[in-house]
């Protein structure tokens, strides 16, 4: 199975200081078709101008992953971290029982353009607990960089979750192919740039979601940021 998710087709919210795509259902958005994929819930790419943010607010039971594009973005929550997130750092929040947090960017004349991204988790009631690592360019150049998995492989970081979430750079005759085992789901975001995956020629803001296929091939990339989910 595959089938290919339009940029254009994603819902929208524009708050003025918050100008949102959301690839799966959020907030006022509601498409019953698209509520998700497997554990992955939420992908919004998000817009936040300068001075604008996300004021303190609470989750629980629930893996965020924070992937900034350009810009930056600060965080601060209920568990005493507080950081400054830029593009090729990789931010975890595993809400477990219960987390308050916000997100701000305060910068006074440029824009942070980030994914935000949620995934389920396979347990409940956990401690809550957070995660940053950085993932340089020259990393995710021309291949599929781990960059988020249940076992923290690869310097990765850790969600309690049996997903793995890669990270690639592409452009020319750069290409990448990832195996994929029997009954399992993937869903491919396309960041920015453009390739073809499967057959198929994704631009900026598609998707593909495909079920038990043997492989992903990236082929054919101008400039692309690829963000792929191997899922359960």
């Amino acid at each position: 199975m595959m089938e290919l998710r339009k940029s254009e087709d994603r819902g929208h919210a524009d708050h003025g200081w918050l100008d949102s795509r959301h690839s799966f259902s959020f907030a006022d958005y509601y498409d019953p078709a698209h509520m998700g994929f497997g554990p992955l819930r939420v992908i919004n790419e998000d817009r936040v101008a300068a001075g604008g943010g996300f004021g303190t607010h609470g989750h629980r039971d629930m893996e965020i992953i924070s992937y900034v594009l350009d810009g930056e973005l600060a965080h601060r929550d209920s568990m005493g971290n507080g950081s400054v997130i830029r593009p090729g750092d990789v931010q975890r929040m595993s809400a477990g029982r219960g987390v308050m947090h916000s997100e701000f960017n305060h910068s006074s004349d440029r824009s942070t353009h980030f994914l935000q991204i949620w995934i389920e988790p396979n347990v409940h009631g956990i401690t809550p607990s957070y995660e940053e690592k950085r993932f340089e360019p020259a990393e995710k150049r021309g291949r599929l960089r781990l960059i988020a998995s249940p076992d923290g492989a690869e310097g990765s970081v850790l969600i309690h979750q049996d997903a793995r979430v890669y990270a690639g750079l592409f452009d020319g005759d750069e290409r990448a192919s990832l195996a994929l085992a029997p009954a399992r789901r993937c869903y491919v975001h396309v960041a920015r740039g453009a390739a073809s995956i499967n057959g198929h020629r994704l631009e900026t803001g598609d998707a593909l979601k495909l079920q038990d296929e043997r492989a992903i091939d990236i082929v054919s990339a101008s400039n692309a940021e690829i963000i792929l989910f191997d899922l359960p």
